[in-house]
């Protein structure tokens, strides 16, 4: 089935009073990098990332003769807002309802008329040439509305994050990467023990980088009970993964630091524990928040 991003009425012109089937999506980075649909803008100078948003998506408004809606996860503020934006760039913020209600359905549409793949593969190029700050900042987007779209514990929803992980690794900030990786080893421990071994192993790689000793100690005692869990349901199997698991109890005993007997941690053991600790959560924004909003007439940037 394919779908439109805008309503069409009996003669198969766009219908501007309906809503737009499909959101476009939006993100800021904490450093004010923004992206549009998997695209990082340029932002040219002092240019704020709430007027490049709006711009872009009112671009695709008058494109197509119709409203637009969009998304927008905004880490600066750690809030997530619902825009609509009218051909003519005037904007304004709604509430979740006012728009076709999330569901698999609308998640369907959106992805097929941005794939998520389509995504990954620019990510992979941007990493390709170097330009690990563009890759990680796209990876970021994608995991984020990933998330917002399906969960946590989906399925691409752990593979962005994986690959997050491994972009903050590759631009050396291991703490990050020892974060995100841990959070999808929890994820997997809960859901997916069978499969959870590389996951944890992923983790364990960025955590031997880190140098904080209080983080080290923390860290490593949930790499552990994870390890040492995998070892009791007979799934460590790799040579390379009981070298780790020895690694990981090695190093905290040198360190002096005390390590509990194997029993399961409240973050791997299923049911218990939120789903990813690590994340800051997203507040809804509030109905016709200034930034978002613009009044009729007012012109657009380039």
């Amino acid at each position: 089935m394919t779908h439109s991003l805008t309503p069409r009425d009996a003669a198969n012109l766009p219908a501007l009073s309906a809503p737009p089937l499909i959101r476009l999506d939006a993100y800021v980075a904490e450093d004010g990098s923004t992206v549009v649909n998997g695209h990082l803008l340029e932002m040219g100078g002092t240019r704020p990332p709430n007027e490049a948003i709006l711009d872009a998506v009112a671009m695709f408004a008058r494109t197509l003769g119709a409203p637009v809606a969009a998304t927008v996860i905004d880490r600066t503020v750690r809030q997530v807002a619902r825009v609509r934006v009218y051909p003519d760039g005037s904007s304004r913020t709604i509430a979740d309802e006012e728009d076709l209600p999330p569901g698999r359905e609308r998640t369907a549409a959106e992805e097929e008329a941005f794939p998520p793949l389509a995504r990954v593969e620019r990510i992979i190029q941007h990493a390709q040439r170097e330009e690990l700050h563009a890759a990680f900042v796209l990876a970021s987007a994608l995991r984020e509305h990933l998330t917002l779209r399906r969960g946590a514990e989906d399925e691409l929803s752990l593979e962005a994050r994986a690959i997050e992980a491994y972009l903050a690794y590759l631009r050396g900030d291991y703490m990050l990467s020892t974060i995100l990786a841990l959070t999808v080893a929890r994820i997997r421990c809960r859901t997916d023990l069978n499969r959870a071994a590389p996951d944890v192993a992923r983790a364990t790689a960025a955590w031997q980088r880190l140098w904080d000793q209080g983080q080290v100690a923390t860290r490593g005692q949930e790499l552990l009970h994870m390890w040492e869990r995998l070892s009791a349901e007979g799934l460590l199997l790799e040579p390379s993964h009981q070298a780790m698991a020895h690694a990981v109890r090695t190093r905290l005993q040198q360190g002096n630091q005390s390590v509990p007997a194997p029993a399961p941690a409240a973050a791997v053991t299923a049911g218990q524990g939120p789903v990813a600790p690590e994340d800051e959560p997203l507040k809804p924004t509030r109905r016709g928040l200034r930034r978002f909003t613009r009044r009729p007439g007012r012109p657009t940037g380039s």
